[in-house]
């Protein structure tokens, strides 16, 4: 079956106007990703990117229910770089848990942003050069 869809574009967070900035640093602490550009839009908020490319969209225009209550379970990002991102995690006190995928050379850290949100990050040990779970 042909699909138009090719990979996630962005992913977008409601939040309520004090979360705003905090919410920018986890994402820019945790990932690396930096705000760049976004549209003059109605409410105040930040996109940030990994290279040219933006990945989560923040703004605020009030919280939304929990990520449970709209059945969001988890958002996945590919990842690069395992051992380099638990010393990240590590160093900022960022709890994480790990779950390598049997019999594939996939391997998942998961972390909660301030809002609650799961995210995983996605490594293909396979493309990891010296990396080991």
């Amino acid at each position: 079956m042909d699909t138009p869809v090719r990979g996630l574009h962005h992913f977008t967070l409601r939040c309520d106007a004090q979360d705003l900035d905090g919410l920018r640093d986890f994402y820019m602490r945790t990932l690396g990703l930096v705000p760049g550009e976004r549209p003059q839009l109605r409410f105040p908020g930040y996109w940030l990117y990994v290279g040219n490319q933006p990945m989560v969209h923040l703004y605020a225009s009030g919280r939304a229910p929990s990520p449970e209550a709209v059945a969001l379970d988890h958002i996945s990002f590919r990842a690069s770089g395992l051992s380099r991102t638990r010393a990240r995690l590590d160093a900022l006190k960022i709890a994480y848990t790990e779950a390598p995928v049997p019999g594939w050379t996939l391997h998942q850290l998961f972390i909660r942003d301030p809002l609650g949100l799961k995210i995983e990050l996605t490594f293909d040990l396979a493309q990891e050069e010296g990396e080991s779970a």
